[in-house]
């Protein structure tokens, strides 16, 4: 039995502090390890579109990333907090216009064509702005790509674009596709959006539906080094709770974003042969939020939103959701990002009486039944916490007579009704803080986003002052004035509630001590694993 910094502090470390620790970088560095094997590891969800390059979030990421490769990946002692994948360096002009990227030589996709520069502007110009759901704000002002060799990609921008921003949100939203693959097709439909070809240490191999995905080797993988492992098997246990008798029966050897639920962490820790790991999140700050459909007319008001957020206990949800292992939120940036959090936002403390009153006023009455009216919830499907949260919610509305029915569904049905129907008046969402907040946070508010777009602002909220303040941020080089428009968004976010920030929280890995180079990262997780191995 090994326990590698189970704390509850430590889960809650922020990613800017961990970057700079030498300590932990020290901490971080590769066991040597041997060649070969199969890794087997359990896989909640099966997204229904496996392309990075198009949709930005952590379930993709968690498969797709051993495939198809960034720019660039967090690091625990890389420059910047960064290690060089696709591109070997990156510099910003002084107007925040260009961005030249030095791109890596002798790498091949996975069919065996040479990545180039093309492939990278084709990437950007093609998918990142226009489709990806958290691309289409990094790169909002990019008009052009020059690639005078194959080796160099020069981004153009029509506006000053930050280079902070740019740098924090490369291993985020820079995954690159090959142009021959996607170019003069219907991008959204390509094949290729699930039947991967890539650049990384391991080749797509196959998906058996409700089964697992097959990952192999990539024997001309650029750093000659890796893949360690022979083969990956994701293997599909949508009941988060079997991955740990998996485990425990030698069935899978790893289960990641805490699949192992929280309640079971002391027992199993105990097991021998089982390790447990809090490291490798640090750059994934998640946040339990309740989205809301401002098309809804209650919802519309700002009373009743106030009320809502009255009606909730952050602290029951921290102690007895999260067993401590969470934070309770203030707003929509987490407190681990001192660049850019700020305490100085409205607070609404935990008071259902209060929230009656607040509704009583507002004419909304209660009926016989003393229900005031009824609302759709949907929690969303992907961890214990956000389907145990939407149960809370529901008993915590029913206290201030709002009448809430539960939907539950699996996470492409759950996607479709959020995202792109719109059928739902309140959802229980895990957003991801990346370091920045115009990497993911402004798009949950931001209005103008089109239907269909994953974990974005699609209630129907518009503020017109708001959204003001997230395009000069996203404009602004100077980064003290950016800095300071992010901490007026946060004031403006928390007294408006276009959605209500309730806790964030980090993850834990738990592995079979055979597993070696868990946690070398700080997105690990959702990292290519190139160096990831098994004793023998």
């Amino acid at each position: 039995m090994t326990v590698s910094s189970i704390s509850r502090r430590t889960l809650m470390k922020g990613a800017a502090l961990l970057l700079a620790s030498t300590a932990l970088a020290r901490q971080a560095l590769a066991q040597t390890a041997p060649s070969g094997g199969r890794l087997v590891v359990a896989a909640d969800s099966e997204p229904k579109n496996l392309n990075p390059a198009i949709v930005a979030s952590n379930g993709v990421f968690f498969i797709a990333s051993k495939v198809i490769e960034p720019l660039a990946e967090a690091s625990f002692d890389g420059k910047d907090g960064l290690a060089p994948r696709l591109a070997t360096s990156w510099e910003g002009s002084a107007d925040g216009l260009s961005v030249t990227f030095k791109l890596r030589d002798g790498v091949t996709w996975h069919d065996g064509k040479p990545f180039t520069s093309v492939d990278v502007a084709f990437s950007a110009l093609n998918i990142w702005k226009p489709l990806q759901n958290l691309g289409r704000l990094v790169f909002a002002n990019l008009e052009a790509v020059d690639t005078p060799d194959d080796y160099t990609a020069i981004f153009r921008f029509s506006k000053p674009t930050p280079f902070q921003l740019i740098r924090n949100a490369l291993p985020v939203v820079t995954s690159v596709v090959a142009k021959h693959i996607f170019d003069g097709s219907d991008i959204a439909a390509n094949p290729g959006n699930n039947k991967l070809v890539g650049t990384g240490p391991f080749k797509f191999a196959e998906h058996k539906p409700g089964e697992y995905y097959r990952l192999t080797r990539n024997e001309t993988y650029w750093d000659k080094d890796q893949p360690k492992l022979d083969e990956i098997v994701f293997r599909v246990l949508p009941d988060r709770a079997s991955a740990g008798a998996a485990l425990e029966a030698g069935e899978i050897q790893l289960a990641a974003f805490s699949a192992v639920p929280l309640a079971d962490l002391d027992r199993i820790s105990k097991v021998d042969g089982i390790k447990v790991i809090s490291k490798g999140y640090e750059a994934l700050t998640y946040q339990l939020v309740v989205e809301i459909n401002h098309r809804r007319k209650e919802l519309a008001d700002l009373r009743v939103r106030q009320a809502i957020a009255h009606a909730i206990d952050k602290k029951f949800v921290v102690d007895t959701i999260f067993l401590g292992y969470a934070a309770a939120a203030t707003g929509p940036v987490p407190k681990n990002a001192p660049e850019f959090y700020t305490s100085d936002v409205a607070t609404y403390d935990f008071n259902p009486a209060a929230a009656n009153d607040i509704l009583d006023k507002a004419g909304y009455a209660q009926g016989a039944d003393g229900n005031r009216f009824k609302l759709k919830l949907r929690p969303a499907p992907y961890f214990n916490e956000t389907r145990q949260f939407g149960d809370y919610l529901r008993q915590a509305l029913a206290a201030i007579g709002i009448d809430a029915e539960i939907v539950n569904a699996d996470a492409a049905a759950h996607q479709k009704a959020v995202y792109t129907d719109h059928d739902f008046d309140l959802a229980v969402a895990p957003p991801v803080f990346r370091g920045d907040p115009a990497i993911s946070t402004t798009i949950l508010v931001q209005s103008g986003t089109p239907d269909g777009v994953p974990f974005s602002n699609q209630g129907g909220y518009a503020n017109p002052e708001l959204d003001k303040i997230i395009k000069q941020a996203s404009e602004t080089v100077d980064t003290a004035a950016r800095t300071d428009l992010y901490r007026k968004f946060q004031q403006l976010v928390v007294a408006d509630l276009p959605l209500i920030n309730v806790a964030e929280w980090g993850f834990i890995t738990v592995a079979r001590d055979t597993v070696l180079n868990v946690a070398d990262n700080p997105r690990w997780a959702v990292s290519n694993w190139g160096d990831t191995a098994l004793q023998s």
